[in-house]
């Protein structure tokens, strides 16, 4: 399954495609693909936009289907002759070429890039003219040439003899005659008389009656004037044959002109169906760019009814490249995904999406998505094992203009391997610099997005009381998948749930709380740390010392010295962000600023964390009293 199939992508194509009338266009909007060149992007998205504002300002545009338009114009222009449906089919398409043009006049008072395309639709009046003068419908008209006229009156004079012969012949051969009206069998005039009588009739035997016991007899005192008539039938034909051939070589000298057209009008129904995609949506143009930062406001998916979808707001910036979605399943995180995904490459692809004036979206080089079961019979794979195989070819893959989708991260399998699985996955994408967002139910990962560079939370509001999720998602925030809340509303005993709750979440903290320690203590705290560094003669950076960040030209702290690969943690404005050493400049070395026993702490802790450990520091005296 391609992301586009993922996203829905193919079914906003899809409707776009129901918004155009013209094959071209429609061809063109089924072939939609996010634009790599921001420029194109804004102008696609510029477009849109003038679609958008004629037609709320102007009404449905008269354009048409334009049909075998191309077919036509190659035939004439082969020295074919057309048929009168395909005369009627350019006459149509001039007509709707000329009322397209005043419409567009009349909305370039505001706008002179659509008063633009009206210029470029040229006049083809005298062709028009010609085709609706010579026929009307499927007949070639008699007034399209004075000599097809004077034939068909000489005809109509003729038939008017013949049928007035025929009906006094009718009469005076009463007796033999099996009906009371003339017929015309196989091109010629005859009567009905009776098989056994026909010798009292003078002329040629046409034809029988299907039971054979009327002939019918051409009387010879018609034929002469029948020869007539078929012979001025043939004129007739050649000169309805002249006038068609004389009107495909006039279509056929305008073939430019109509093929230039053709293109005008092709665009503004390609155009106009974007507008009217935007219109259905209630929705407005995005800003877009390069940026890797995303701020979506007011977002809805635009497969969803608008009265019943929750209103989207992500922002994703300063730094921040990640977000965990955690909350309770059919809490709408999957949705969220596939939401972030389709408006960006919607916009990507010029279209308005559905979201609040101020959204900005940026460009993605590729869209890497792990959405839904991927189980196939087929191929042996299971849940899991296609879940995997999705991701190993998404971490094969992205770098730091990808934006990666990856629903139920490590699920499928055993939750303690699964959870190991969704940490590395995470760092791998954290060091990639792409822009990712997973959705999950394992607490380590929450803690890991806590603690990680550029990597936050997010959570799926619900609602305790009812037990029902509200579809909101809130930023900076750890969501449950409140299976035990849920659990004890249902009345399960207090002790059953204690229980769970300790097999769920207890070995988890007692294992990050001695991991924690274990870390300090082989450090051997902040103070050490920075004597190692500074006793490292690769070492360009020490903990504690204040730098300058480029290119946004921030001070930090150095946090964490560079590793091997030149990286090193500053705090920024509170948030700690791995960076390139050559990304920071001293201003003023630790040694400098810091007596030799201060303690970092102070700078590096949240007033939380500090409250934490200060509670904690007051537990352990109180318990070693309580021993004492």
């Amino acid at each position: 399954m391609n992301t586009e199939t993922i996203l829905e992508f193919d079914k906003i194509k899809a409707q776009l495609e129901d918004y155009a009338l013209s094959e071209g266009a429609k061809a063109r909007l089924s072939a939609l693909s996010p634009s790599l060149k921001e420029e194109v992007c804004r102008a696609q998205l510029e477009e849109t936009t003038r679609a958008r504002r004629t037609l709320d300002e102007y009404g449905t545009p008269p354009l048409t289907a334009m049909p075998e338009i191309d077919k036509i114009l190659t035939l004439s222009v082969a020295g074919g002759m057309l048929t009168t449906s395909q005369f009627m089919a350019i006459a149509g398409f001039l007509t709707a070429c000329q009322r397209m043009a005043s419409y567009l006049k009349r909305a370039g008072s505001s706008d002179t890039v659509m008063a633009s395309y009206a210029a470029g639709l040229q006049e083809a009046g005298s062709l028009q003219n010609e085709i609706t003068d010579a026929i009307h419908g499927d007949q070639v008209q008699d007034k399209a040439s004075p000599w097809l006229y004077d034939l068909r009156r000489d005809i109509e004079r003729m038939e008017e003899k013949v049928q007035q012969k025929l009906t006094n012949l009718l009469r005076a051969n009463r007796d033999i005659c099996s009906d009371a009206y003339p017929v015309q069998r196989n091109g010629h005039y005859a009567l009905p008389i009776k098989r056994e009588l026909k010798s009292r009739m003078a002329g040629t035997v046409i034809d029988y009656s299907a039971s054979g016991s009327t002939c019918f007899i051409e009387p010879a005192a018609v034929q002469e004037m029948t020869e007539e008539i078929l012979s001025l039938r043939v004129e007739e034909e050649n000169e309805v044959l002249r006038i068609l051939y004389t009107l495909s070589d006039a279509v056929a000298q305008q073939a430019d002109v109509i093929r230039a057209n053709q293109q005008i009008m092709e665009d503004l129904d390609f155009i106009f169906a974007k507008g009217r995609l935007s219109q259905a949506l209630g929705a407005c143009a995005p800003k877009i760019g390069v940026e890797r930062r995303l701020d979506i406001r007011g977002g809805r998916h635009p497969l969803l009814p608008r009265e019943k979808c929750v209103p989207l707001d992500l922002t994703m910036d300063g730094g921040v490249r990640g977000i965990t979605i955690t909350g309770p399943n059919t809490g709408g995180k999957t949705v969220a995904l596939k939401t972030v995904g389709l408006l960006c490459l919607m916009a990507q692809c010029g279209l308005h999406v559905p979201a609040a004036e101020g959204t900005y979206l940026c460009m993605n080089s590729q869209y890497l998505c792990d959405i839904g079961d991927g189980q196939s019979i087929a191929e042996n794979l299971s849940t899991f094992s296609a879940h995997m195989t999705n991701v190993k070819r998404i971490l094969d893959q992205v770098n730091d203009q990808s934006l990666v989708l990856l629903d139920e991260l490590g699920s499928g399998t055993d939750p303690a391997e699964g959870m190991g699985l969704a940490i590395a996955i995470l760092e791998e994408l954290a060091a990639s610099g792409c822009l990712f967002l997973v959705t999950t139910h394992y607490p380590e990962v929450k803690s890991f997005a806590e603690r990680a560079e550029g990597v936050m939370n997010a959570r799926m509001a619900f609602d305790r009381e009812s037990l029902r999720p509200l579809y909101r998602l809130e930023m900076g925030l750890a969501g449950e998948s409140c299976a035990l809340h849920i659990a004890a509303r249902l009345g399960f005993a207090p002790a059953l749930l204690s229980r769970a709750r300790q097999a769920a979440y207890g070995e988890a903290e007692r294992a990050a709380q001695s991991a924690k320690k274990a870390k300090q203590a082989a450090k051997g705290g902040p103070r050490l740390q920075r004597q190692k560094a500074l006793q490292r003669h690769e070492a360009r950076f020490s903990v504690g010392d204040s730098v300058m960040v480029y290119p946004e030209k921030k001070v930090g702290i150095v946090f964490q010295p560079e590793d091997e690969e030149g990286r090193l943690i500053v705090v920024v404005q509170g948030r700690r962000r791995t960076l390139s050493y050559k990304r920071v400049k001293l201003i003023a070395p630790a040694s400098e600023l810091y007596p030799d026993d201060y303690d970092f702490s102070i700078i590096f802790d949240t007033v939380e964390q500090r409250k934490t450990r200060h509670r904690e520091d007051r537990v352990g005296l109180d318990k070693k009293r309580d021993r004492q």
